[in-house]
């Protein structure tokens, strides 16, 4: 079984739409894999948002709380992402 390790969300600077960035590899993750950390159905970490990369070679398990700390309206870019 590999080791997964988990990484800290970026948000992307001067982006006219709040983006958020792997903090593996810098790759853009999608709002689609974008998800609530409730009970046992994701990831079990410290973290309330977690992000998950689908860029080939990554798939980094990716904290999204501090990015999205950075928004002025994070339950709202939330609300777009599910």
């Amino acid at each position: 079984m590999t080791e997964q390790h988990q990484y800290t969300a970026l948000l992307a600077e001067g982006s006219a739409v709040p983006t958020l960035l792997c903090g593996h590899c810098h790759s853009i993750l999608s709002r689609a894999r974008i998800f609530r950390n409730e009970g046992d159905q994701h990831q079990n970490m410290e973290c309330q948002t977690i992000g998950l990369c689908s860029a080939d070679d990554c798939g980094a398990v990716n904290c999204c709380d501090d990015a999205l700390a950075r928004v002025d309206n994070p339950e709202r870019l939330f609300g777009i992402a599910s």
